[in-house]
């Protein structure tokens, strides 16, 4: 690994590591070097909403993908399933949010799951800020967030009353402060 990949991932590492988020070093044959972290930091340890990002340099590439991974739950599948147009649809918008915020995305319709990517390219950049670094991490997040609130609209069933507490739970999780 040349100088400048050991100092980004060094300086990513502590970015982590700072703000309590590194979850765990990822190795695997196909990448130079990965992390899975948890964000939004809360000291709340009931605080549900913080979701598993994924960075990592795949090797011979010269730059770093951060992800979002969401498996949409068999709840909110089984209600999706009732109607297909409505599950297309669903996908559709998604991916209409996820292109106006120019990202990147692998929707697996079969299996009820998508991901949003972001890319960061090493060869013009010597170092990344940790404010930049985290406006990406923010950015993917708050996209993650609003995919989830589609499909609470797509699957709420506004005349079945534990479909609404479910909704109001997650909206009492999100509070009025996204970062707690």
């Amino acid at each position: 690994m040349d100088n400048n990949n050991q100092d980004i991932q060094n300086l990513i590492k502590i970015y982590l590591e700072q703000e309590g988020l590194l979850e765990k070093t990822i190795e695997e044959p196909d990448i130079k070097f990965g992390f899975q972290f948890n964000y939004p930091f809360s000291k709340d340890l009931s605080y549900q909403n913080n979701q598993s990002i994924v960075l990592y340099q795949p090797i011979n590439k010269d730059f770093l993908i951060i992800s979002i991974s969401t498996q949409i739950s068999k709840h909110h599948s089984k209600m999706l399933l009732n109607d297909l147009n409505r599950k297309y649809q669903f996908f559709l918008d998604i991916k209409k949010i996820i292109l106006i915020k120019n990202l990147f995305f692998r929707i697996d319709t079969r299996n009820d799951r998508y991901e949003i990517s972001d890319q960061i390219f090493l060869e013009s950049i010597k170092q990344i800020s940790k404010n930049e670094f985290y406006k990406i991490v923010r950015k993917l997040y708050n996209i993650h967030v609003y995919c989830y609130l589609i499909l609470i609209e797509y699957c709420v069933d506004r005349s079945n009353i534990e479909d609404i507490k479910k909704l109001e739970e997650f909206d009492s999780n999100l509070g009025s402060n996204l970062y707690i």
